[in-house]
């Protein structure tokens, strides 16, 4: 019984930590979208991180595209400004 226990214990996600797993530029990304969205009270625009980035429009899209398709962000269809993240302010590295 004990170690049905403790299998159950480590096979339950809630139990253990859970690392972000992002690359260094997502996490610039994640990072600059959560101090935006403190700072200005509302969440960026693309626009807003192509000049923060210096990058294309595609390149930006693309990167929201990536962050939401692995659960690190959420946006709402069609309606601008809605990116929310999904990681916890303290998993985010400093913002360069």
């Amino acid at each position: 019984m004990l170690k049905e226990a403790l299998m159950n214990q480590t096979a339950d996600p809630c139990h253990a930590p859970c690392e972000p797993n992002f690359t260094e530029k997502q996490g610039q990304y994640l990072a600059f979208i959560n101090a935006y969205t403190r700072i200005n009270r509302r969440p960026p625009a693309e626009a807003d991180m192509q000049r923060h980035f210096q990058v294309t429009p595609p390149s930006v899209h693309q990167m929201v595209i990536t962050l939401e398709r692995q659960g690190l962000i959420r946006r709402q269809p069609g309606q601008p400004r809605s990116i929310q993240v999904l990681v916890a302010p303290e998993n985010l590295p400093v913002l360069r």
